[in-house]
This record gives C-alpha cells, structure tokens and sequence, in this order.
C-alpha cells in the first residue's frame, strides 16, 4: 500500500523539505504543519518552504513561522535527504518551489486530489479522502506517534476546511472518527470557525457586496457564475480568501449545480483563474482539465490564457455540452 510505502520512507530519511501549493489554504497549512510536528517527534530534521504566505485567518496557528518563504535568498541547495509534497497535484503548484529538488534523492508525494500526476517516486493519492489532513492524520495512527494540542489543531482545520465545515460530499464516516479523536486535545469548534470563517473586515465586505449582484444563473438554475475583472480589485488586494466566499455564497442558490468563478489577474490579464464547484454528481474535475487544470470531481480549478469575455464563453460552453 502507499501508506505503507509513505511510512517506509519517512523512517529511512533523516532530513526533509516540505512544501505545498500556491496560495496555501487550511488544508496545506495544516497538513504541512502536522507533518511537520510529526517529522520533529520521530526526531526527524524538517524545513518547511512555500511560495505564497499564509492568508491572515491562520495567524492564531502556534506554529505558524515554521514556514518559510522562496525568495532570492533561499539557498539553491538544501541539505536533505526526502522532499515532500502536500496537496499538491502537479510539479507546477509549486509555485517554484520544485526547483529545490536535489538530483538522486527521494519525493514524496502525498495528495487527495484525482487529478494528481503522480511525479515522485513514492505516490500516496487517495482520491476518496476527505483531505490530505486525513490522510496525514492516518500517517500518524500507522506510525504510532501520537498527537498533541498543536498537531491536533492542524489536522482538525486541514478536515475542516476541505470539507466546509463538514458539509460537502467527501465527509465520511473516517473523517468524524478522527474528528472525534482530535476534539479530546481541546480544539473548540466554533472558535476555530470564528477565527477562519467570521473575520472579514468591512471593506472587503463592501467589495463583495458590489461582486455579489453580478452573478449570473443560466440553464434553468443548473449554472452560476460571476466574474472579476482587474478592474473590479484595482490596487485592491482582499485581506481573505475571495474565491471561496464568492463560490460558497453562489453554492447557496437553490437548484444550481455547477458554479464557476472567473478571475482575471492584475499583472497578467490575459491569464483567467477559473474556478469551478459542484452540488451534484456533475464532474467539475474533467471540464478543468479539459482547460489544463484539475482538482477534485466536486471543486477544480484551472487557468486559462486568454480574453476574459472569451475564457468566459469557452468555460459556459464545455459545462453546458456536458450537462446535456
């Protein structure tokens, strides 16, 4: 098995580098995280460097500057003996990270998402896992180190977050097992979803509420979308995690299926970051990697070069083939 396989490499290395995807959210963070307290209990050494910083909501996390960040002084040649990746489904979510890579030593590769490419030579992808939190929380039980407060936290926000606070579709009955096993180290649930879900400042409520009434619904309530021109956010970077907020609200329209979000970016226009939920059985997974993209069957993503009016119509185009 791969767990096997994954527990086998992390007992033969000494040293490892640990890294996730762009734009980390609570399920990389706390993955790389847990992991990392888990490495530091087997008396491992253990450094952890991402590309982009942690969002705001995640600065009550203890160990939060652990992570490093890539830049200019990162040196090029790590001493370590295994890099691992989290979340991460392609060598290209790195963000650059990947460049770090040492010829001739081991990668692991531990990942929930269908999509994955399966780039290492030790693959963990579990697809039917609610999040890679889960499947480091199994890592811990086969190797019988046991949590703390901390490790806890992380792997309760990593589950957390994946699943929308238990509601989406990939919450089993193993991921409320484990939840209940990381409840007992004192994690208060409704604390932990005020500091990552309830912090908004006004002003980017303010600019949400202007995105809001610019949602579209389309193939008799089947389809929803909304997008965002550079000209929406200006100078304007929003202090939480607008994609989220925008597919979660629109998720909330009865009788929709599929909802997408088109982002155009500031410094690079012609590049649109599409992003796509589903409610249904309806796979957003294979529409995203029509688009070179990729993810889960329930949420995807992609980025596709090109005019945003015309991304737009291409997506719309693909969904509505597929739905009929």
């Amino acid at each position: 098995m791969s767990l096997q396989k994954s527990v086998a490499c992390v007992k033969r290395n000494k040293r490892f580098l640990v890294t996730t995807h762009t734009n980390p959210e609570g399920d990389a963070i706390g993955s790389e995280l847990a992991f990392y307290s888990l490495l530091r209990s087997l008396g491992k050494e253990a450094v952890v460097i991402n590309k982009d910083p942690l969002p705001s909501e995640f600065d009550f996390f203890p160990d939060k500057k652990k992570i490093l960040l890539l830049n200019e002084r990162t040196p090029r040649r790590l001493s370590y003996d295994c890099m691992v990746f989290l979340d991460c489904a392609d060598l290209s979510r790195a963000g650059g990270v990947d460049a770090l890579r040492a010829a001739g030593k081991p990668v692991l590769n531990i990942d929930h998402h269908i999509s994955n490419q399966r780039f290492a030579e030790v693959n963990w992808v579990d697809p039917e896992a609610s999040s890679c939190a889960e499947m480091v929380f199994r890592l811990y039980k086969a190797m019988h180190v046991p949590f703390d407060k901390a490790s806890a936290l992380y792997l309760y926000v990593g589950m957390m977050t994946d699943t929308g606070s238990f509601r989406y579709s990939n919450t089993h009955s193993s991921t409320h097992k484990a939840i209940a096993e990381l409840l007992a180290f004192g994690i208060k649930p409704a604390g932990v979803y005020e500091k990552i879900s309830e912090c908004i400042p006004w002003p980017d409520i303010q600019l949400l509420s202007r995105i809001i009434p610019t949602i579209h619904v389309e193939e008799r309530g089947r389809i929803a979308w909304v997008q965002v021109g550079k000209e929406v956010l200006q100078d304007k970077r929003p202090t939480f995690d607008l994609s989220e907020h925008l597919l979660g609200f629109m998720r909330l329209i009865k009788d929709v299926e599929v909802v997408v979000l088109f982002r155009q970016s500031r410094v690079a226009p012609h590049q649109i970051r599409v992003n796509f939920r589903s409610k249904s059985s309806f796979d957003v997974n294979a529409i995203a990697s029509f688009f070179g993209g990729g993810g889960h069957k329930a949420a995807s993503g992609a980025i596709v070069r090109g005019d945003l009016v015309q991304v737009r119509k291409r997506v719309l185009a693909r969904i509505r083939q597929a739905l009929r």
